[in-house]
């Protein structure tokens, strides 16, 4: 199986945990990743396209599997900092 996600990565759970606050009244995911994502993929609305199990960091992982499609996750701490993780899409 594979999910296909979206994130917003920031440096603290303080931030994450505002954003994702701002997202759940009604601010669109795709122009809050542009606008406070510190990963690449923030200019794409922070999609990353497909991934399978074994290829994302393992609290990223299982975070990203354990979503509903739609469904936004509450801020995940990885290595690389804070992600709010939104699955759209699975095959």
């Amino acid at each position: 199986m594979m999910v296909r996600a979206s994130h917003i990565l920031v440096s603290s759970d303080r931030e994450a945990s505002r954003i994702l606050e701002e997202i759940r009244k009604g601010k669109d995911f795709s122009e809050m990743a542009r606008r406070y994502s510190s990963c690449p993929s923030g200019k794409n609305g922070g999609d990353l396209g497909f991934f399978g199990k074994g290829q994302m960091v393992k609290e990223f992982e299982d975070a990203a599997f354990s979503l509903k499609d739609g469904e936004l996750s509450k801020p995940v701490r990885t290595q690389f900092g804070w992600h709010i993780i939104k699955v759209t899409a699975r095959k």
